[in-house]
């Protein structure tokens, strides 16, 4: 019985220390998907958070996947200080953007190309946090940008602003008009 008990003890603890790893995790935070003009230059935000302080071996890596599926690029990495890519099609192209102090890991990708449509992932480690999260950011190259909902969105707030503003001075203007008729009314009745 008492192998019995100390089986169950030893599983009940692997079971408290694997949840423990598991909430110890790096967690990483991009957005989802990012549409940018040909030509232009693009932040891709990365931030993470952590349940250890940020250390000396703190590492960040970045990846590009091409919208066609090929292989794997490496695009930027981190340890300590920013290394860039001594070759590949990011070369020259990709400056450190970040703050490690403010948990943020950010890049910028110069002269956008159609080619570099696909998928960046972004990857923190930070001892003893080892494990965690990927970060993805889909990267949308167009050749313009086009009418979107956000546009739509300020379109329709301004238009509401303004209306707002045509009510309420006309609403002051019927006000005063109606005060000056009541003050007029007054006189008159004061002087019979």
């Amino acid at each position: 019985m008492r192998g019995r008990t100390w089986l169950g003890a030893a599983l009940v603890l692997g079971a408290q220390l694997r949840a423990l790893l598991l909430a110890a995790a790096v967690e990483v935070h991009t957005a989802k998907e990012v549409v940018a003009v040909n030509g232009t230059n693009q932040r891709l935000k990365c931030t993470f958070s952590s349940s250890s302080p940020v250390s000396q071996q703190l590492s960040v890596s970045w990846n590009f996947q091409p919208e066609d599926l090929s292989a794997h690029e490496p695009v930027f990495y981190y340890l300590k200080e920013p290394y860039k890519p001594p070759s590949g099609r990011f070369k020259e192209r990709v400056t450190w953007d970040g703050n490690i102090e403010r948990n943020d890991v950010s890049i910028i990708i110069w002269n956008l190309q159609p080619s570099d449509n696909g998928t960046f992932t972004c990857q923190v480690t930070n001892w003893p946090d080892v494990y965690g999260t990927i970060g993805e950011v889909r990267l949308r190259v167009v050749q313009k940008v086009n009418f979107s909902e956000i546009h739509f969105l300020a379109v329709a707030i301004g238009s509401a602003s303004v209306l707002m503003i045509v009510v309420v001075t006309a609403a002051i203007i019927c006000r005063q008009r109606r005060r000056r008729a009541r003050d007029k009314r007054l006189e008159v009745a004061d002087t019979e």
